[in-house]
């Protein structure tokens, strides 16, 4: 096993069988699976990651990448060890985005300060507006989530998002704009 010595094989079956599950389109178990998954990744993250923000980070972004990519998952193979490369590679890719900046912070305890450099202070701003977003995409309802992940974030024409989804392109389009309406108020109340 790949995971914490705390995970035993009777859960990673039933991970592999909830992931079985939701690719059938079983939302509940989809659900349930993300949940039961959570102290894994953390696990996993805080590995490499000191701060509480930046675990939470690497959390997000594997939560991100398995739903983008939950088809490709393959449950004749354990899930941990897809789970586990996820989020080992999401780490990874978080210390590469933050190695670039390293220069111009110093970490004490968790806890950072910039220097009288621009771009790390341009740097903080873009991960607190980035954690703000992800707090906001997390708030929106299920329906309207997946209508802007699939249309804004991935791109995809209405017709693409439709036959993936299995909405409609009218539904697509009504909760692709009350996602994007309650998102706006709810970063204006952030910011204000």
């Amino acid at each position: 096993m790949t995971g914490s010595s705390d995970h035993d094989s009777a859960s990673a079956l039933d991970w592999s069988r909830l992931m079985a599950a939701a690719q059938d389109g079983d939302r509940v178990a989809y659900d349930r699976l993300l949940r039961q998954v959570l102290p894994f990744i953390r696990a996993i993250a805080a590995r490499q990651h000191r701060s509480p923000d930046r675990i939470e980070d690497v959390v997000q972004d594997v939560l991100l990448t398995i739903h983008r990519v939950r088809h490709t998952y393959d449950p004749s193979r354990p899930f941990e060890a897809w789970l586990a490369a996820i989020a080992r590679r999401r780490s990874i890719d978080l210390l590469r985005r933050h190695g670039r900046i390293g220069a111009a912070e110093t970490w004490e305890a968790g806890a950072y300060e910039t220097f009288a450099d621009p771009r790390a202070n341009k740097e903080k701003e873009g991960r607190d507006a980035t954690s703000t977003l992800g707090r906001a995409l997390r708030g929106l309802p299920p329906g309207q989530r997946e209508a802007l992940e699939l249309v804004k974030l991935r791109e995809l024409s209405l017709a693409e998002a439709s036959r993936q989804s299995g909405k409609s392109v009218g539904a697509l389009k009504v909760n692709v704009h009350r996602a994007l309406k309650a998102l706006r108020t709810r970063l204006k109340g952030e910011t204000s």
